[in-house]
């Protein structure tokens, strides 16, 4: 099942906003969390006790809490990758990996005696992934997700971003990337550029970022990863349909009610024999036969624009 899933970073704000913000995602029915122990500077120990805390939180809501980190952090917790236990004790879902390993200690790690979730960064398009595989991990604990950007032009491609996609479903490997909020302040820093996934969607409503990934046919969970986004933007992503793409429509003053009923009440496949330039939906041909559609609006077309065929 495809999930929306949103960021806390403890490290950054206090316990107690961290934790409405946590009930607010619950009303919206969230369901992953990313966190970052990359940025962690300070008392380590109060700041990982905040974030046991808040984890735990989360849990209560049967929400899954992934954290970031890379081999330096195993170094400062001191920590093996033979035994992840310090991150069972947080209390999480699984860690990802920034920087990874050789593939042998990714592969190892995904036998971990407590069924942590192996999160790999998605984003480099090497032959990362293949490596790991060559290794033959448990393919049930590996996940994938991709980087964030916070600069303008920094982001991904939409081609490199299929790429990568595309070589982790070879796999079977669930699959993450990030949208960002327009009204979010920080992340792991301060932020102002936002922070996505696809450079493309930086500065797009936050539901068409989420809509645009999940289009792609390859991406499995939406995180939005600045922090905190509104009410209105949780609802919004709370409202998509994952599995169907969905457009908002600004329809014209006049049209008759069968023409609004084409448009909103149906839905609209592509026609197999595809197009380079339009989508072709034919089944009002089918479903109101012998109907008459009179020349209406005929006004030169624009991208993005909706017809329906008149009669002539």
């Amino acid at each position: 099942m495809r999930q929306i899933g949103f960021s806390i970073y403890p490290a950054h704000t206090s316990t107690e906003k961290n934790l409405a913000y946590i009930d607010l995602a619950n009303k919206y029915n969230f369901k992953r969390i990313f966190t970052c122990l990359l940025s962690v500077k300070g008392d380590r120990e109060k700041i990982l006790a905040e974030f046991k805390k808040t984890i735990a939180y989360a849990n209560k809501y049967d929400m899954k809490v992934i954290a970031d980190i890379n081999p330096e952090v195993f170094k400062e917790l001191g920590v093996d990758y033979s035994n992840l236990g310090i991150f069972k004790d947080m209390g999480l879902y699984g860690i990802r990996l920034d920087n990874g390993f050789s593939g042998k200690e990714e592969s190892a790690m995904s036998y971990n005696k407590y069924g942590l979730k192996i999160e790999l960064n998605m984003s480099a398009g090497t032959k990362y992934v293949d490596n790991i595989f060559s290794y033959q991990p448990n393919s049930e604990n590996i996940f994938g997700c991709h980087n964030f950007y916070p600069h303008k032009y920094s982001g991904i491609g939409y081609d490199h971003f299929m790429k990568c996609n595309r070589q982790f479903k070879n796999y079977g490997i669930r699959t993450a990337a990030f949208v960002s909020s327009a009204t979010a302040q920080f992340g792991p820093w301060p932020v102002s550029e936002g922070l996505c996934t696809l450079e493309d969607d930086r500065n797009l409503p936050i539901d068409t970022q989420a809509k645009h990934l999940f289009a792609s046919g390859l991406i499995d969970d939406v995180l939005i990863a600045n922090a905190f986004a509104s009410e209105d933007e949780m609802k919004a992503l709370s409202q998509i349909n994952p599995y169907r793409m969905s457009f908002k429509v600004h329809l014209v003053n006049g049209i008759s009610n069968l023409e609004r009923s084409i448009i909103l009440d149906h839905v609209h496949n592509n026609r197999g024999d595809i197009s380079d330039y339009i989508i072709r939906s034919c089944g009002s041909r089918v479903e109101d036969p012998g109907s008459e559609y009179k020349p209406f609006n005929t006004v030169d077309i624009k991208r993005g624009d909706i017809t329906i065929d008149n009669c002539l």
